[in-house]
């Protein structure tokens, strides 16, 4: 799915001259369009997006799949309404020309996207796209990509990411994957697999064939490597596999158990837990000397390490007061602080990408919750509120978490997406049960 060299997104001239002049003539269109992302729960923008039209065989079918990613990518993340396509008035050759836009007001769209998919005999793929605001009557992106006929769901979450960000001013998170630990068989002899799928669940597969049980995924920064635990003989182990293939590599050599594996930012350094003689800290390996540092030295549990996004300081879980709590630490480690004070314990911290937000678990009365604070322990909100909410991770842009849920009900674990503000709450279709997840960065 990750484009090589010769399979770039490649805008045209004209394309890029169409999104240039759209920008330059678009100023008081864009703020009439803007979604403003900052505040709490937020009016969805009423958003129209037609079927592509096609030249070549086969090509309106695929515009028409091409238009459904970008409507259900939009439509989840729970800023854009998007009109019912029976509604609209123009067909998609149509639109190849200046729309009508009073007939796309009729029906109350703010805004529009249409486009034009071409396939040759060879197996490419171009597709143009454009995207309106209509009560402006004035185009406000233009942009043409190319790639391999295999690649359509792909552009289909650029384009997706282009509308978010040109409509909200955040960089969009459609291009992206999740991993996570897929479930399956009885309670009491459960196989868990790495499993890998985009964000939306499509292009699902399994990563490991269940011999080893596995725990903990995460994305290295470039979305190319994952590290994770495995328990394999003779003790659990951290792991680290490339998505491109080859055998999957051992992390060290540390003696005792090692787990919670985290990446810095520029993905030189990482860090693990390792666990020895009944005790647990954190170390950290340069991953060009191999040279191995510990991090944190205390008789208490310190576990789940997450680095900030400008790799200076780490935030993670210890019980060195008394019970589980979150606490910040310098990338060197020394004296960590602590910035958990409310009721509760705390757990599997995770940084925003944007750094200004902690993610994390809490228990509290009874109920696991999905919380995020500031930094410095300021501003605490429990997000969710169920039976058992755990392991949150950012997307990309740092507006949605992913987490796992327990459904004891049901006898079933899911993974749900909820928006930072606490509203918008959606399931996440995966073909097993799920734990762990794992949000990559937008795909390179």
């Amino acid at each position: 799915m990750i484009l090589g060299p010769t399979a770039r997104f490649r805008p045209t001239r004209r394309a890029l001259l169409a999104g240039a002049a759209a920008t330059l003539l678009a100023g008081p269109a864009f703020a009439q369009l803007r979604v403003d992302v900052t505040g709490g729960r937020i009016e969805a923008l009423p958003i129209a997006v037609s079927p592509f039209a096609g030249d070549g065989p086969g090509a309106s079918g695929l515009g028409r799949e091409i238009r459904d990613v970008v409507a259900a990518d939009l439509a989840r993340s729970g800023l854009f309404e998007v009109i019912e396509e029976g509604a609209y008035i123009q067909s998609p050759d149509g639109l190849r020309q200046t729309p009508r836009y009073a007939d796309w007001r009729q029906i109350n769209a703010q805004a529009l996207v249409a486009g034009v998919v071409a396939l040759d005999a060879g197996g490419g793929l171009g597709v143009d796209f454009r995207l309106f605001d209509v009560f402006a009557g004035q185009q406000l992106q233009g942009l043409r990509y190319t790639s391999s006929t295999d690649n359509w769901r792909q552009i289909a979450h650029r384009i997706a990411d282009v509308v978010y960000e040109r409509i909200t001013g955040d960089k969009g998170y459609f291009d992206s994957r999740i991993v996570y630990v897929a479930e399956t068989g009885p309670a009491t002899a459960r196989t868990k697999r790495l499993a890998l799928m985009d964000q939306d669940g499509s292009n699902h597969r399994f990563l490991t064939d269940g011999g080893d049980l596995v725990l903990t995924p995460q994305f290295s920064p470039d979305g190319r490597e994952i590290a994770y635990l495995a328990y394999g003989a003779p003790q659990p182990k951290v792991y680290l596999k490339t998505l491109s293939g080859g055998r999957d590599a051992l992390v060290g050599d540390l003696p005792g158990m090692t787990f919670s594996p985290r990446f810095s930012p520029d993905g030189g350094t990482m860090l693990v837990t390792q666990a020895q003689n009944g005790n647990a800290d954190i170390v950290s390996l340069d991953r060009a000397s191999g040279r191995w540092t510990r991090l944190t030295s205390d008789p208490a549990i310190d576990t789940s390490p997450s680095f900030s996004p400008d790799g200076d300081r780490i935030v993670l879980n210890s019980d060195r007061g008394g019970s589980p709590q979150l606490y910040v630490m310098g990338r060197t480690g020394g004296d960590p602080r602590r910035i958990s004070f409310g009721e509760g314990r705390y757990g599997s911290p995770a940084w925003s990408p944007g750094g200004d937000l902690i993610a994390f678990t809490k228990v509290k009365g009874g109920f696991f919750h999905i919380g995020v604070m500031r930094p410095d322990g300021s501003d605490e909100r429990l997000i969710t509120r169920s039976f058992l909410d755990e392991n949150p991770s950012w997307a990309p842009n740092g507006r949605t978490i992913v987490f796992a849920r327990e459904d004891p009900v049901r006898s079933r674990r899911r993974l749900f997406t909820i928006d930072v503000t606490g509203y918008n709450e959606r399931e996440l279709a995966t073909p097993t049960d799920a734990s762990d997840p794992d949000w990559s960065p937008l795909i390179p």
